[in-house]
């Protein structure tokens, strides 16, 4: 699947809106944080040179949005629909995501995550949205679990992160059908 043109999504706290070279420091400012990226198998980013890279080589092309904060109109975060590599031939993409530490623990992921699976099923009008996570992160796994996907299993040393070493990988997947209901 090509990526699509991204539409702006608007929730009670936050506009998803596509990333810009504009936004590089926004986006480094929280991806520095050793907190942050590793969680999800990727290093801290080192400069803003760095996030101007992931931006135009990752975020763009692969529908992320910025999650931006109504409040103060601030980037706080990442969220996106990569193609899923384990579905290669389904109407299915792959949700991924980031929070800037500060705002953990507020409901933020969660709130974005269900809106841009609504927006994956009704205007991707795909069958299926997976998404897979470590074991260790459990915020990953509350939001998915308030976001009713179902568990499939875990893949054994499936996932090299940054550093080299090999991380297991717990799969999770909603059915548009299961959607719905």
């Amino acid at each position: 699947m090509l990526p699509v043109e991204l539409k702006q999504i608007e929730t009670e706290r936050l506009n998803l809106r596509g990333w810009t070279l504009q936004d590089a420091e926004a986006c480094y400012r929280h991806a520095k944080n050793p907190n942050v990226g590793p969680h999800a198998g990727w290093k801290p980013h080192e400069d803003v040179k760095e996030s101007e890279k992931i931006i135009v080589e990752i975020f763009q092309p692969n529908n992320a949005w910025a999650i931006v904060d109504k409040s103060n109109e601030t980037i706080i975060g990442c969220i996106g629909l990569e193609p899923d590599k384990r579905r290669p031939d389904i109407s299915s993409r792959e949700l991924g995501y980031w929070l800037a530490e500060e705002y953990w623990g507020k409901g933020i992921m969660t709130e974005a995550a269900k809106a841009v699976i609504e927006y994956a099923f009704t205007q991707m009008e795909l069958d299926i949205v997976s998404i897979c996570t470590s074991p260790e992160n459990k915020r990953s796994q509350g939001v998915i679990e308030k976001c009713c996907f179902t568990y499939e299993g875990m893949l054994r040393k499936s996932y090299k992160i940054y550093d080299g070493s090999t991380r297991d990988t717990l799969c999770y997947s909603l059915l548009k059908e299961e959607w719905m209901r």
